[in-house]
């Protein structure tokens, strides 16, 4: 019967979602994102819409709440391999897949940085 169904499904939802970062460059980086449920719930990230494969990356690792980790942020004039729009996807097993807000990483130069630094110490 349609009870049944009903009876059987999963709350499933994000508990913690990624937002806008601004990064540093040589410093770490972390993206949140959490998925809540009963069941048992793999998440992976996007990044520019393409998958990332964490295997192959010595510099970024999942937590195990699911967020993600760059350990050393990498930014140069031609090579930006982490700034850019991550996003979260979750899947539980014969239920199905959910897919967070998008978060874009910006990483900032080191110059703006020791300049924000400067006048956050000013402030103080």
């Amino acid at each position: 019967s349609s009870g049944s169904a009903i009876q059987g499904f999963t709350p499933f939802r994000f508990s913690v979602e990624p937002v806008d970062t601004l990064a540093v460059r040589g410093l770490p980086a972390v993206l949140n994102c959490s998925a809540a449920s009963d069941a048992p719930v793999r998440v992976e990230w996007k990044k520019d819409g393409t998958f990332l494969n964490l295997v192959a990356d010595d510099r970024k690792r999942q937590l195990a709440d699911g967020s993600l980790l760059i350990s050393t942020v990498v930014h140069s004039k031609h090579n930006k391999p982490d700034e850019g729009v991550y996003q979260c996807v979750a899947t539980i097993d014969n239920l199905g897949t959910i897919s967070s807000r998008t978060a874009r990483l910006t990483v900032a130069g080191v110059k703006i940085t020791l300049w924000k630094f400067i006048n956050h110490v000013l402030i103080l």
